[in-house]
Protein backbone atom coordinates (compact mmCIF):
# COMPACT_ATOMS: atom_id res chain seq x y z
CA UNK A 1 0.00 0.00 0.00
CA UNK A 2 1.15 3.46 -0.90
CA UNK A 3 0.82 6.31 1.08
CA UNK A 4 2.05 10.03 -0.14
CA UNK A 5 2.54 12.05 3.49
CA UNK A 6 2.44 16.01 2.18
CA UNK A 7 5.59 17.47 3.71
CA UNK A 8 4.60 20.86 2.88
CA UNK A 9 1.93 21.15 5.71
CA UNK A 10 4.81 19.32 8.34
CA UNK A 11 4.82 22.82 10.63
CA UNK A 12 1.19 23.48 11.11
CA UNK A 13 -0.40 19.80 10.34
CA UNK A 14 0.42 16.41 9.91
CA UNK A 15 -1.57 15.06 6.65
CA UNK A 16 -1.67 11.70 4.68
CA UNK A 17 -3.50 10.47 1.41
CA UNK A 18 -3.89 7.43 -0.44
CA UNK A 19 -4.11 5.65 -3.63
CA UNK A 20 -5.71 2.95 -1.89
CA UNK A 21 -7.59 3.33 1.67
CA UNK A 22 -6.07 4.05 4.27
CA UNK A 23 -5.72 1.53 7.24
CA UNK A 24 -5.66 2.60 11.07
CA UNK A 25 -2.02 2.27 11.22
CA UNK A 26 -1.14 4.86 8.58
CA UNK A 27 -4.33 7.01 10.13
CA UNK A 28 -2.75 6.24 13.69
CA UNK A 29 1.10 7.50 12.75
CA UNK A 30 0.23 10.77 11.16
CA UNK A 31 -3.55 12.00 12.44
CA UNK A 32 -3.30 10.51 16.48
CA UNK A 33 -6.60 12.86 17.26
CA UNK A 34 -9.19 10.79 15.95
CA UNK A 35 -8.33 7.56 17.74
CA UNK A 36 -8.30 9.68 20.78
CA UNK A 37 -9.61 7.38 23.90
CA UNK A 38 -11.39 10.21 25.91
CA UNK A 39 -12.41 13.64 25.50
CA UNK A 40 -9.91 16.80 26.52
CA UNK A 41 -9.38 17.23 30.21
CA UNK A 42 -11.02 20.77 29.06
CA UNK A 43 -14.49 19.01 28.41
CA UNK A 44 -17.23 18.64 30.98
CA UNK A 45 -20.13 15.92 31.92
CA UNK A 46 -22.17 17.02 29.44
CA UNK A 47 -19.99 16.69 26.61
CA UNK A 48 -20.94 13.41 24.64
CA UNK A 49 -17.78 11.95 23.27
CA UNK A 50 -17.62 9.19 19.95
CA UNK A 51 -13.77 9.15 18.82
CA UNK A 52 -13.69 9.62 15.27
CA UNK A 53 -12.10 6.13 14.65
CA UNK A 54 -15.87 4.62 15.30
CA UNK A 55 -17.11 6.59 12.91
CA UNK A 56 -15.11 5.67 10.48
CA UNK A 57 -15.50 1.65 11.26
CA UNK A 58 -18.67 1.53 11.10
CA UNK A 59 -18.35 3.78 7.56
CA UNK A 60 -16.03 0.89 6.39
CA UNK A 61 -19.20 -1.36 6.95
CA UNK A 62 -20.98 0.50 4.83
CA UNK A 63 -18.62 1.06 2.11
CA UNK A 64 -16.80 4.41 2.95
CA UNK A 65 -13.60 4.30 3.28
CA UNK A 66 -10.84 7.03 3.97
CA UNK A 67 -8.25 7.86 1.23
CA UNK A 68 -7.09 11.40 2.73
CA UNK A 69 -6.51 12.40 6.62
CA UNK A 70 -5.21 15.74 8.13
CA UNK A 71 -4.66 17.05 11.83
CA UNK A 72 -3.82 20.68 12.61
CA UNK A 73 -1.38 20.96 15.42
CA UNK A 74 -2.85 23.22 18.25
CA UNK A 75 -0.13 25.70 20.09
CA UNK A 76 -1.06 24.09 23.01
CA UNK A 77 0.66 20.83 22.83
CA UNK A 78 -1.73 19.42 25.34
CA UNK A 79 -4.11 19.15 23.13
CA UNK A 80 -2.35 17.75 20.32
CA UNK A 81 -3.75 14.11 21.22
CA UNK A 82 -7.51 15.77 20.95
CA UNK A 83 -7.06 18.12 17.82
CA UNK A 84 -9.14 18.95 14.96
CA UNK A 85 -8.64 16.63 12.08
CA UNK A 86 -10.34 16.44 8.43
CA UNK A 87 -11.15 13.24 6.84
CA UNK A 88 -12.41 12.71 3.37
CA UNK A 89 -14.18 9.57 2.48
CA UNK A 90 -15.34 8.13 -0.45
CA UNK A 91 -16.51 4.60 -1.89
CA UNK A 92 -13.59 2.61 -3.52
CA UNK A 93 -15.24 2.51 -7.18
CA UNK A 94 -13.35 5.52 -9.20
CA UNK A 95 -11.55 3.38 -11.00
CA UNK A 96 -11.42 4.82 -14.78
CA UNK A 97 -12.86 8.03 -13.81
CA UNK A 98 -11.52 11.60 -13.76
CA UNK A 99 -13.30 12.55 -10.41
CA UNK A 100 -14.93 11.07 -7.34
CA UNK A 101 -17.49 12.22 -4.62
CA UNK A 102 -16.52 12.74 -1.20
CA UNK A 103 -17.97 12.92 2.10
CA UNK A 104 -15.31 15.27 4.46
CA UNK A 105 -15.69 14.77 8.11
CA UNK A 106 -14.36 17.12 10.16
CA UNK A 107 -14.07 16.63 14.18
CA UNK A 108 -12.35 17.35 17.30
CA UNK A 109 -12.24 16.03 20.90
CA UNK A 110 -11.34 19.25 22.36
CA UNK A 111 -14.37 20.88 22.08
CA UNK A 112 -13.26 22.96 19.05
CA UNK A 113 -15.58 21.61 16.98
CA UNK A 114 -18.79 19.61 16.49
CA UNK A 115 -19.01 16.98 13.84
CA UNK A 116 -19.48 18.51 10.63
CA UNK A 117 -19.73 16.95 7.08
CA UNK A 118 -19.56 18.21 3.62
CA UNK A 119 -20.31 17.27 0.27
CA UNK A 120 -16.80 17.36 -1.84
CA UNK A 121 -14.83 16.59 -4.98
CA UNK A 122 -11.44 14.99 -5.98
CA UNK A 123 -9.96 15.55 -8.87
CA UNK A 124 -7.50 12.92 -9.99
CA UNK A 125 -5.22 13.84 -12.23
CA UNK A 126 -4.10 16.95 -9.87
CA UNK A 127 -5.30 15.34 -6.72
CA UNK A 128 -7.04 18.54 -5.99
CA UNK A 129 -9.63 18.06 -3.49
CA UNK A 130 -12.69 20.05 -3.16
CA UNK A 131 -15.78 21.25 -1.12
CA UNK A 132 -19.01 22.08 -2.62
CA UNK A 133 -20.33 25.21 -1.88
CA UNK A 134 -23.14 27.35 -0.23
CA UNK A 135 -25.71 25.53 -2.25
CA UNK A 136 -24.82 22.12 -0.92
CA UNK A 137 -25.81 21.54 2.78
CA UNK A 138 -23.49 21.37 5.42
CA UNK A 139 -24.46 18.93 8.26
CA UNK A 140 -23.47 19.38 11.93
CA UNK A 141 -23.91 17.50 15.10
CA UNK A 142 -22.62 18.81 18.40
CA UNK A 143 -21.37 16.64 21.52
CA UNK A 144 -24.80 16.09 22.97
CA UNK A 145 -27.27 13.85 23.14
CA UNK A 146 -27.78 11.02 21.44
CA UNK A 147 -25.21 11.79 18.50
CA UNK A 148 -23.98 8.35 16.85
CA UNK A 149 -27.10 7.91 14.84
CA UNK A 150 -26.86 11.21 13.91
CA UNK A 151 -23.41 11.56 12.62
CA UNK A 152 -24.09 8.57 10.46
CA UNK A 153 -27.39 9.99 9.43
CA UNK A 154 -25.63 13.47 8.44
CA UNK A 155 -23.00 11.47 6.44
CA UNK A 156 -26.10 9.47 4.14
CA UNK A 157 -27.95 13.09 3.89
CA UNK A 158 -24.45 14.77 1.76
CA UNK A 159 -24.42 11.43 0.11
CA UNK A 160 -27.29 12.14 -1.38
CA UNK A 161 -26.76 15.15 -2.92
CA UNK A 162 -23.81 13.62 -4.94
CA UNK A 163 -25.84 13.54 -8.15
CA UNK A 164 -26.71 17.22 -8.05
CA UNK A 165 -22.82 17.75 -7.01
CA UNK A 166 -22.13 15.70 -10.12
CA UNK A 167 -24.22 17.58 -12.76
CA UNK A 168 -22.91 20.76 -11.14
CA UNK A 169 -19.63 20.31 -12.62
CA UNK A 170 -21.01 18.51 -15.61
CA UNK A 171 -22.37 21.86 -16.49
CA UNK A 172 -19.48 23.46 -15.30
CA UNK A 173 -17.36 21.64 -17.53
CA UNK A 174 -19.72 22.77 -20.97
CA UNK A 175 -19.53 25.97 -20.15
CA UNK A 176 -16.52 28.02 -21.99
CA UNK A 177 -14.93 31.27 -20.36
CA UNK A 178 -13.65 34.09 -22.22
CA UNK A 179 -10.40 35.36 -20.86
CA UNK A 180 -11.57 38.06 -19.41
CA UNK A 181 -14.34 36.12 -18.07
CA UNK A 182 -11.23 33.98 -16.31
CA UNK A 183 -9.63 37.24 -14.96
CA UNK A 184 -13.08 38.21 -13.63
CA UNK A 185 -13.21 35.07 -11.55
CA UNK A 186 -9.49 34.99 -10.28
CA UNK A 187 -9.86 38.59 -9.17
CA UNK A 188 -13.35 37.44 -7.54
CA UNK A 189 -11.08 34.49 -6.01
CA UNK A 190 -8.76 36.29 -4.58
CA UNK A 191 -10.98 38.79 -2.78
CA UNK A 192 -12.26 35.59 -1.48
CA UNK A 193 -8.47 34.49 -0.45
CA UNK A 194 -7.37 38.37 0.71
CA UNK A 195 -10.29 39.50 1.55
CA UNK A 196 -9.38 43.56 2.32
CA UNK A 197 -5.86 43.35 1.82
CA UNK A 198 -4.17 43.76 -0.78
CA UNK A 199 -3.64 40.60 -3.11
CA UNK A 200 0.31 39.33 -3.45
CA UNK A 201 -0.99 38.04 -7.03
CA UNK A 202 -2.12 39.18 -9.74
CA UNK A 203 -5.70 37.41 -11.75
CA UNK A 204 -3.85 36.02 -14.33
CA UNK A 205 -1.39 34.42 -11.97
CA UNK A 206 -3.83 32.28 -10.62
CA UNK A 207 -5.44 30.93 -13.79
CA UNK A 208 -2.18 29.82 -15.11
CA UNK A 209 -2.24 25.97 -14.92
CA UNK A 210 0.51 24.21 -13.03
CA UNK A 211 0.22 20.89 -15.84
CA UNK A 212 -0.47 20.74 -19.70
CA UNK A 213 -4.21 18.55 -18.62
CA UNK A 214 -5.21 21.70 -17.31
CA UNK A 215 -4.63 24.37 -20.47
CA UNK A 216 -8.46 25.07 -21.35
CA UNK A 217 -11.29 27.94 -20.71
CA UNK A 218 -14.03 25.85 -19.79
CA UNK A 219 -15.56 27.20 -16.36
CA UNK A 220 -14.77 23.87 -14.60
CA UNK A 221 -10.67 23.62 -15.36
CA UNK A 222 -10.19 27.40 -14.72
CA UNK A 223 -12.17 26.84 -11.19
CA UNK A 224 -9.93 23.72 -10.47
CA UNK A 225 -6.56 25.63 -11.43
CA UNK A 226 -7.14 28.55 -9.01
CA UNK A 227 -8.39 26.79 -6.55
CA UNK A 228 -5.33 24.66 -7.04
CA UNK A 229 -3.27 27.54 -6.97
CA UNK A 230 -4.90 29.53 -3.94
CA UNK A 231 -4.91 26.46 -1.56
CA UNK A 232 -1.15 24.88 -2.66
CA UNK A 233 0.54 28.28 -3.24
CA UNK A 234 3.99 28.43 -3.82
CA UNK A 235 3.74 31.63 -6.33
CA UNK A 236 5.52 33.95 -6.57
CA UNK A 237 3.95 37.17 -4.77
CA UNK A 238 5.19 40.86 -4.41
CA UNK A 239 3.22 43.85 -1.60
CA UNK A 240 4.16 47.11 -1.21
CA UNK A 241 5.28 48.09 2.15
CA UNK A 242 3.75 51.30 4.39
CA UNK A 243 7.13 52.95 2.85
CA UNK A 244 6.55 52.33 0.08
CA UNK A 245 9.19 48.82 -0.62
CA UNK A 246 8.17 46.47 -2.63
CA UNK A 247 8.46 43.19 -0.61
CA UNK A 248 8.43 40.00 -2.98
CA UNK A 249 7.98 36.25 -1.75
CA UNK A 250 6.05 32.90 -2.52
CA UNK A 251 2.82 32.31 -1.51
CA UNK A 252 1.76 30.05 1.48
CA UNK A 253 -0.03 27.17 1.16
CA UNK A 254 -3.73 27.00 3.11
CA UNK A 255 -2.74 24.69 6.11
CA UNK A 256 -6.21 25.52 8.86
CA UNK A 257 -8.77 23.03 8.52
CA UNK A 258 -11.11 26.09 9.09
CA UNK A 259 -9.19 27.86 5.97
CA UNK A 260 -8.84 25.41 4.24
CA UNK A 261 -12.97 24.41 4.17
CA UNK A 262 -14.44 28.03 4.36
CA UNK A 263 -11.80 29.11 0.90
CA UNK A 264 -12.82 25.86 -1.00
CA UNK A 265 -16.49 26.28 -0.19
CA UNK A 266 -15.83 30.41 -1.47
CA UNK A 267 -14.27 29.30 -4.48
CA UNK A 268 -16.91 26.74 -5.41
CA UNK A 269 -19.53 29.36 -4.62
CA UNK A 270 -18.57 31.87 -6.96
CA UNK A 271 -17.50 29.40 -9.87
CA UNK A 272 -21.21 28.58 -9.71
CA UNK A 273 -22.87 32.17 -9.59
CA UNK A 274 -20.41 32.18 -12.87
CA UNK A 275 -22.27 29.39 -13.73
CA UNK A 276 -25.61 30.94 -13.54
CA UNK A 277 -24.39 34.41 -14.53
CA UNK A 278 -23.56 32.64 -18.23
CA UNK A 279 -26.71 30.54 -17.95
CA UNK A 280 -29.37 33.37 -17.59
CA UNK A 281 -26.74 35.82 -19.57
CA UNK A 282 -27.85 38.82 -17.11
CA UNK A 283 -25.56 41.88 -17.05
CA UNK A 284 -24.33 41.73 -13.22
CA UNK A 285 -25.31 40.26 -9.71
CA UNK A 286 -23.37 40.60 -6.38
CA UNK A 287 -21.67 37.68 -5.10
CA UNK A 288 -21.86 38.30 -1.33
CA UNK A 289 -20.93 36.34 1.84
CA UNK A 290 -17.33 36.82 0.70
CA UNK A 291 -15.96 39.94 2.56
CA UNK A 292 -16.67 42.97 0.14
CA UNK A 293 -19.57 42.37 -2.25
CA UNK A 294 -18.02 40.90 -5.41
CA UNK A 295 -19.60 41.94 -9.02
CA UNK A 296 -19.02 39.28 -11.55
CA UNK A 297 -19.64 40.60 -15.03
CA UNK A 298 -20.42 38.40 -17.81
Amino acid sequence: MTYRLATRFARSAHQISGREALDNEALFRHVPSIFASEPHDSRSHRYVYVPTIDIVEQLRREGWFPFFAVQAVPRDGDRHGHAKHMLRMRRDDGIGKQEAAEVIIVNSHDGTSAYQMFAGMLRFVCTNSMIAGERFDEVRVSHKGGIEDGIIEGVHTVAKDFPRLIDAAEEMKETTLSRDEQKVLATASLIARYGEEKSPLRADQIVTPRRPEDVGQSLWTTFNVIQENLIRGGLPGRRQTADGQVRRSRTRPINGIDQNVGLNRALWTLAEEMQRLKSARTGAMPCRGLGPSVWLRV
